[in-house]
């Protein structure tokens, strides 16, 4: 049975500034994408084969300017109205209090879907195109926040059994060990999915195959992980025994299921091949 350490969560104080581990893994995320982005670069048809206007760096620092205002924006109003509905409409200026924390993947997702559209629209590019070139770039950003969890001791898992080697025991949790969540969704919604998806893009795919693939893959994923994760406690497990998460991974995967198959067909029309 382990111990979740002790770790302070500020990682720097510079006077009245106090620099959180949270805050970095944030940065790492965002350098991440950068980096990535700009490999991409070098994948059909972003390096200009094929594609209706060349790709540039700067394109991938305004992606990220939009795409880091859609997080905030659509993960606060996600986990305001997945989550605490009730709540929130009673104390709809607490809506914008970000600082107290509470923020959804989901929405979050949404939200990076709306600058897409806006960054398609301002440049005349094809949304799925756009979307094809961000979906590889993405886990590694997960995974870079899963860790910033695992270091603040939150979002931990079920109970689990007492022989389990990497059982964890939480502050805050109760004195029984748990499953450490935030790990398994460090590798499997992070650093599996990224390798998966990253090989997947490399190919030439059907517009918006790519895009599809990153639904798909990270609702399964996460829909596995969240058997273990310890559901939030004003929800607990809603219908079927399943959490929240699994419930919002649902439409996620099938609409994944259904964007791949229709870009599938979409490119055999245009290629006057069969599917």
């Amino acid at each position: 049975m382990l111990i979740h350490p002790d770790i302070d969560p500020v990682a720097l104080r510079l006077g009245p500034l106090a620099v959180h581990w949270y805050g970095l893994t944030y940065l790492a995320a965002f350098g991440l994408f950068l980096f990535l982005g700009r490999l991409r670069l070098r994948h059909r048809p972003f390096a200009g084969l094929g594609a209706q206007k060349v790709w540039s760096p700067s394109d991938v620092e305004d992606i990220l300017f939009l795409g880091v205002m859609g997080v905030v924006a659509g993960g606060r109003l996600g986990y305001c109205i997945f989550y605490k509905s009730a709540y929130y409409l009673s104390h709809p200026l607490e809506v914008l209090a970000v600082w107290q924390g509470g923020m959804s993947f989901h929405g979050g997702m949404l939200g990076v879907i709306v600058a897409m559209l806006w960054f398609a629209r301002s440049r005349g590019r094809p949304w799925l195109q756009v979307a094809d070139f961000v979906a590889p770039c993405v886990p590694t950003g997960l995974a870079a926040g899963r860790f910033g969890n695992f270091l603040n001791g939150e979002l931990w898992g079920r109970l689990a059994d007492p022989e389990l080697p990497w059982g964890m025991v939480f502050r805050g949790a109760g004195d029984l060990p748990r499953h450490p969540s935030q790990v398994y969704q460090f590798f499997l919604e992070g650093l599996l999915l990224f390798i998966l998806l990253w090989l997947y893009a490399r190919r030439q795919r059907a517009q918006g195959q790519v895009a599809a693939a990153f639904l798909i893959g990270y609702g399964v994923l996460r829909f596995v992980v969240e058997f273990f994760r310890e559901p939030d406690a004003h929800l607990g497990l809603l219908s079927l025994g399943l959490s929240m998460g699994q419930w919002l991974c649902v439409p996620m995967v099938l609409g994944g299921l259904g964007l791949w198959w229709w870009a599938r067909l979409a490119d055999a029309g245009r290629s006057g091949a069969e599917p």
